[in-house]
């Protein structure tokens, strides 16, 4: 009876870890992608010999602005075609330096790098700076405007 109680006790402490090592979801809204350079690849000496295709600098790799409740992320897909939909709640989870992204009830999760965290309440105070500072700045066409009133 005790062999069994402790064969109970393990399954269920090893659900737990395993519950532990997937990561809890977080939702987050994409408000942003651009094409940009694909991070170079981390594994250096293992990627030079072995069968992995490092990314070469002229490929361009998708560039997402992540927003969660308390951080925004700047995340890079690993090669040109991982894409993420656009204004779309998405669920994600951290594992170490990596973003995990399941979409659409997908098999596998699509892993993305991380290439910059800032909070969220910072990266709001800068996003406004900046459309104060546009909204100061001579526009291109006012400019031309004012020159042919002259």
């Amino acid at each position: 009876m005790k062999i069994i109680l402790c064969l109970i006790a393990a399954t269920c402490s090893l659900q737990t870890l395993q519950a532990q090592n997937l990561g809890i979801y977080q939702n987050g809204t994409v408000v942003r992608m651009r094409m940009g350079d694909c991070l170079p690849s981390r594994h250096g000496f293992l990627a030079n010999f072995g069968s992995q295709q490092v990314p070469m600098p002229e490929d361009s790799c998708p560039e997402y602005t992540l927003l969660s409740d308390k951080v925004v992320y700047v995340i890079v897909g690993s090669s040109s075609d991982q894409f993420i939909p656009l204004a779309d709640v998405i669920e994600f989870r951290i594992n170490k330096s990596q973003i995990a992204v399941r979409l659409d009830d997908a098999r596998r999760e699509s892993k993305f790098a991380i290439k910059e965290m800032i909070l969220r309440s910072e990266w709001e105070q800068v996003r406004k700076h900046i459309m104060e500072q546009l909204d100061a700045s001579p526009r291109p066409v006012d400019a031309l405007a004012t020159r042919n009133r002259n």
